[in-house]
């Protein structure tokens, strides 16, 4: 594998590169940028320059250099400030004949930056080395090394003479490299390894660069790799040296079939050790990666048109590719997804996509705590569902070489499909309404095949199940609940389309407490005017949770008259204890799929209806009393211009 060229550097597309010197004043830093640009060392020097440009071909990467010079001044403070938040580097100056301008880095320069929020890469420079302390024994790596400890920002530390023209180019060759090929993002200084973003999209590049799948690449294979990331072909005399330097390395980074992962990864390791990080920066670029190590934003989608109204979901080629995944990565054939295989899978994705909520535990697992296939399809249909975005690069990261388009569809609008009484979705959204201690947490355990608990552990924050429903026929829904905390409510409806992600809503209450009932049927009162209010009615059905219990009194009562009044089903009995649920998903998917029915109505929403309907009518009866009248307007004149014609 060859060094990148100057004509194969990926710079990042960067069209410039803006690097602003800053440090105590006397230690050089005008004469530094002077000197640099001219290559004279000035006699006299303004005590600030006006922003100096180097010339475009000034280093290889042919990518045009700004530095600005700075006042240490208190009066300057504020504008110093300003420079700095706009700095792609900072070169920090300290004059290598007065160690107390070194120790200001440490006290001064290097907080401020940090109080500033400045996180950009930071090389310090020791500058006026011709003057320094002959007797001075300590070399730059005992004086530096400390400050690097606790100020990790700085990239590179390098001392310099303006005066005897030492090493001046190299300060700003070196600020500039840190931009487009910053250490931070591929390599642990402390720990000398790749970062683990890194290692995960060299991975996928390999894999890539693999074709026939063998776990090695072969001669023609590094061949190919080097062409596309360099634009130059290796000599096979080049192949073997590579193979060679791995080998004698590291035993296992090579074998019959050539160099493996292990060795790819160790080439890497092993040009950044050099200070080649051109090299890998040039291979991830050629690949799509940024700065961040994530595919960059021009290969993905950022935004998917859609009304409020409307979803996204996997297609039929999406879903296949991820059956494929499943069987690919199911080492066992046990059919489940265990830690570890999942581990494995998103091992060429930055991280994996489901380590936190609202996806961690969000879908039901084995008693080994797997995935099936049903559950690794669920988990992919909630990130869709809730960040279609991550959900796509997720796909790319782990091998769909499809067209990304292809890959999802945006579903019809919710309220095309109440017009024509079905919906045509795969993936259904169920927000769980109830009070608290109704059994909405028991509800959705079961749903996911969790073990009914007595003890009562409080929602906080929202919370997600998804599962597969069978359906009557062999056909499978998904269907997501979102349990919605009391207290969220609120938040929740403040917001015009809140209900529009909602294809259901259920409103579970404790059937052996009357007060339940009635906070219950308060939400579903809320809920519904909201919707009413807005346009984006809802089906909605009620669960009389905890049916092992005696109901309260009125119960029977109580809930005939509040269904026949906004013309929604009776509640649906279930019992988490007793593991009865009563079909209650499949009626759940049945309610949603059919979303002209089971809408309720309030009676603030019937009086306008009523209300509409009267004006209507009345608009009816003018407009047909017009139209009467322009008849019989009609008929005169036609009456008229006879009797005329026939005097």
């Amino acid at each position: 594998m060859a060094k990148a060229s100057a004509g194969a550097t990926n710079s990042g597309n960067r069209t410039g590169v803006r690097i602003v010197v800053a440090g105590d004043r006397g230690t050089g830093k005008s004469s530094l940028i002077v000197t640099a640009a001219a290559e004279n060392f000035p006699a006299n020097v303004a005590p600030v320059l006006p922003p100096t440009r180097l010339p475009d071909d000034f280093y290889p990467d042919r990518v045009p250099i700004t530095i600005i010079d700075t006042s240490s001044s208190l009066e300057n403070r504020s504008a110093l400030a300003d420079e700095l938040r706009r700095a792609d580097a900072v070169v920090l100056t300290y004059a290598c004949d007065q160690p107390a301008t070194l120790d200001r880095l440490s006290t001064f320069w290097l907080p401020e930056l940090r109080r500033l929020e400045v996180k950009v890469p930071v090389i310090v420079v020791g500058c006026k080395l011709d003057l320094r302390d002959e007797n001075q024994q300590m070399s730059l790596e005992q004086v530096m090394s400390p400050i690097m400890q606790q100020f990790r920002e700085i990239e590179t530390c390098i001392e310099c003479s303006a005066s005897t023209h030492i090493q001046i180019p190299e300060v700003f060759y070196y600020a500039q490299k840190a931009v487009l090929h910053p250490t931070g993002p591929l390599f642990d200084q402390e720990t000398q390894t790749l970062k683990p973003r890194c290692v995960r999209a060299l991975k996928r590049i390999f894999i890539l660069c693999d074709h026939d799948r063998d776990g090695a690449l072969s001669d023609a294979e590094l061949n190919d790799f080097q062409v596309k990331c360099f634009n130059a072909p290796l000599q096979p005399s080049e192949i073997s040296g590579v193979k060679r330097v791995v080998q004698e390395k590291l035993h296992e980074g090579v074998n019959d079939r050539g160099l493996t992962l292990t060795g790819f990864l160790f080439l890497h390791a092993l040009f950044i050790e050099k200070g080649r990080l051109e090299t890998t920066w040039t291979v991830l670029r050629k690949f799509g990666y940024n700065n961040d190590i994530k595919l960059r934003e021009d290969l993905i989608p950022l935004s998917f048109k859609r009304a409020p109204d409307q979803n996204m979901e996997l297609t039929t080629e999406a879903l296949e590719f991820l059956k494929g995944i499943f069987s690919l990565f199911d080492i066992d054939g046990d059919g489940a997804l265990h830690p570890d295989e999942l581990v494995d899978l998103f091992s060429t994705a930055p991280e994996s996509p489901w380590i936190e909520a609202p996806y961690k535990d969000a879908a039901e697992k084995t008693a080994l705590g797997g995935l099936s296939l049903d559950g690794f399809l669920s988990e992919w249909a909630l990130l869709t569902l809730l960040d279609p975005v991550s959900s796509l690069e997720n796909l790319i990261y782990i091998g769909y070489a499809g067209d990304p388009s292809s890959a999802m569809r945006v579903t019809r609008k919710r309220r095309l499909d109440r017009k024509k009484q079905q919906s045509d979705r795969n993936v259904f959204q169920c927000f769980v309404f109830g009070p608290k201690e109704a059994g909405k947490s028991g509800l959705l355990n079961a749903f996911l095949g969790r073990p009914f608990s007595d003890s009562y552990n409080p929602t906080i924050d929202e919370r997600y199940a998804v599962n597969v429903v069978d359906q009557p026929g062999g056909s499978k829904k998904t269907l997501v609940l979102r349990e919605i905390a009391e207290d969220g409510v609120r938040k929740l409806l403040s917001k015009r389309d809140s209900l529009a992600a909602c294809d259901i809503a259920l409103f579970v209450y404790d059937s052996s407490d009357e007060s339940s009932w009635k906070r219950a049927t308060e939400l579903l009162v809320e809920v519904a005017s909201h919707g009413e209010n807005t346009s984006y009615e809802v089906p909605c059905l009620i669960v009389a949770a905890k049916d092992d219990l005696d109901p309260y009194p009125m119960a029977i009562h109580d809930s005939t008259r509040l269904t026949q009044d906004m013309g929604i089903e009776p509640p649906i009995p279930i019992s988490a204890k007793l593991g009865d649920f009563n079909t209650i998903f499949r009626r759940i998917i049945a309610a949603a799929e059919h979303p002209h029915l089971s809408i309720p109505e309030t009676e603030a929403g019937r009086s306008r209806k009523q209300y509409s309907r009267l004006i209507n009518r009345s608009l009816m009866v003018v407009s047909v009393g017009a139209a009467v009248a322009i008849v019989g307007l009609a008929a005169y004149r036609v009456y008229a211009a006879r009797k005329s014609a026939s005097s």
